[in-house]
């Protein structure tokens, strides 16, 4: 279930003081939630990269090193557990953080498979856009 961008505008999102760049990857199968979560968080002024299956997710973090990955669970290709390990396993650089996502994948026990997978955070669709920005806001606040 894509996020909404009423329910986003509705629900009032902050500007966030920006330090510095933040880079973030959204991906996800949804064409809609990718584009819309990119859209959100580039208006609050963070660097976006969008991809739409695992691979792509996978190339997209070596490329643009981010600080931080919204990734759906049940992506293919492969699925989002699988790209968290991952991203885990790539040698040297900086650790994103890793912010599941799913409308399919919401009992505990999905998200306990979450942080075995290495995820940082989980936020079942439709996401609260706030939820992300406040993880977000985190990466902002600390030194580079």
């Amino acid at each position: 279930m894509p996020v909404s961008l009423e329910s986003a505008a509705n629900s009032r999102l902050r500007s966030l003081p920006a330090k510095r760049s933040i880079r973030v990857v959204v991906a996800d199968d949804d064409r809609d939630t990718v584009l819309t979560l990119a859209f959100l968080l580039g208006d609050e002024g963070y660097e976006v990269r969008r991809a739409y299956d695992g691979r792509e997710a996978i190339e997209a973090v070596q490329a643009f090193e981010p600080d931080a990955v919204v990734l759906d669970l049940g992506m293919p290709a492969p699925n989002g557990w699988e790209v968290a390990r991952t991203i885990r396993a790539m040698p040297g650089g900086a650790r994103p953080l890793l912010i599941a996502i799913s409308g399919q994948y919401v009992k505990a026990a999905d998200q306990a498979l979450t942080q075995d997978a290495g995820f940082d955070h989980f936020c079942a669709k439709p996401c609260d856009p706030n939820r992300v920005l406040e993880w977000l806001s985190k990466l902002s606040a600390d030194p580079e």
